[in-house]
C-alpha cells in the first residue's frame, strides 16, 4: 500500500511513522509512506496557499490550485481514494477502516485554518472523514488516527495476526477482559476458567464477557447487531445474573 499525505506540517508526522506498528510494516515494505508541504504547490513566491473568504467573515480559506496541483502530482499514474480530513465529514469506524485497507493508495489531505474552497470537496476528493464531533487545529491528526487503523490491518504489520480479528468493533462487540501472568496479584485473581486450559469454555466466557461489556458500555452496538443463537443465549444469561444479583441487594 502506499499513502500519500499532504500537509502544511510535515515534520507532524516523522515521529508516527517511524514507530511502533507504522515503522515496522514501513520496515518491513508492506507501505510506503511519502508525505508532501503542499506549499511547495503555490503559485505565490511567498508559498501563499489561503486567501480571505467571498462574501467577507473571519478566518483563511485554502485555495484551490496548490492542493489541486499536489494531488496531480502524486497522483499520475492512478486514481486513488482523495481523502479529506474534515469535521463535517462521515464518522470513522472500524468497517471503513477494513474498507480503506483493501485500497492500494490512499491519499490524506490536511487543512488548516477556516476550511476548503469548496471546489476541493466538489471536484478533488473521493471521502471526506470526521474521528468525532470535536475540532482540532488541522487535520494532521485526524490522518494519523485514520493511517494507523488502516495500516495495522494490513498483512504481516502485527506481530499476531489474530489480534486485528479480535479487536473491539471488529465483530461488532466491545472486546473481553484479558489477563496475564501472575494468576494472582495483590489478592485479584485471574478467572479460574482461564486457567482452565478448556478451550471451548474459554471461547464461551470471552464470547459473554464481550457481550456484558458492549451491554454495559455500547449497548448501541448491540442493538444493531445481528444476535446468534449462542450469543441470545448468553444474553438471557446476563439478563438473569442482574435480576439475581438485585435481589440479593434487596
Amino acid at each position: 500500500m502506499r499513502i500519500d499525505i499532504l500537509t502544511l506540517f510535515p515534520e507532524m508526522f516523522e515521529g508516527v511513522l517511524g514507530s511502533s506498528i507504522l515503522g515496522k510494516a514501513k520496515e518491513k515494505g508492506i507501505v510506503d509512506f511519502h508525505v508532501t508541504n503542499f506549499r511547495e504547490f503555490s503559485e505565490s513566491k511567498h508559498g501563499t496557499v489561503d486567501d480571505t473568504p467571498y462574501g467577507g467573515g473571519g478566518g483563511m480559506v485554502l485555495k484551490p490550485e496548490p492542493l489541486f496541483r499536489a494531488v496531480e502530482a502524486v497522483t499520475a499514474e492512478v486514481k486513488p481514494r482523495v481523502i479529506l480530513m474534515c469535521p463535517q465529514g462521515k464518522p470513522h469506524s472500524q468497517k471503513l477502516a477494513e474498507e480503506l485497507a483493501r485500497e492500494e493508495h490512499l491519499v490524506f489531505v490536511c487543512g488548516h485554518y477556516e476550511g476548503y474552497d469548496e471546489r476541493i470537496r466538489q471536484y478533488l476528493v473521493t471521502d471526506e472523514i470526521s474521528i468525532g464531533d470535536y475540532v482540532l487545529t488541522g487535520g494532521e491528526l485526524a490522518a494519523m488516527v485514520v493511517i494507523d487503523s488502516v495500516v495495522r490491518l494490513q498483512p504481516g504489520a502485527l506481530g499476531n495476526e489474530s489480534s486485528a480479528v479480535e479487536d473491539s468493533f471488529t465483530t461488532g462487540l466491545l472486546e473481553h477482559p484479558h489477563y496475564t501472568r501472575p494468576a494472582e496479584f495483590r489478592g485479584w485473581k485471574v478467572p479460574d476458567i482461564l486457567l482452565s486450559g478448556h478451550h471451548a469454555n474459554i471461547v464461551r466466557w470471552r464470547l459473554k464477557e464481550s457481550l456484558r461489556r458492549t451491554k454495559e458500555r455500547r449497548p448501541d452496538l448491540l442493538a444493531a447487531m445481528e444476535m446468534t443463537e449462542e450469543m441470545q443465549k448468553l444474553l438471557r444469561e446476563l439478563e438473569q445474573e442482574e435480576k439475581n444479583s438485585g435481589l440479593s441487594k434487596e
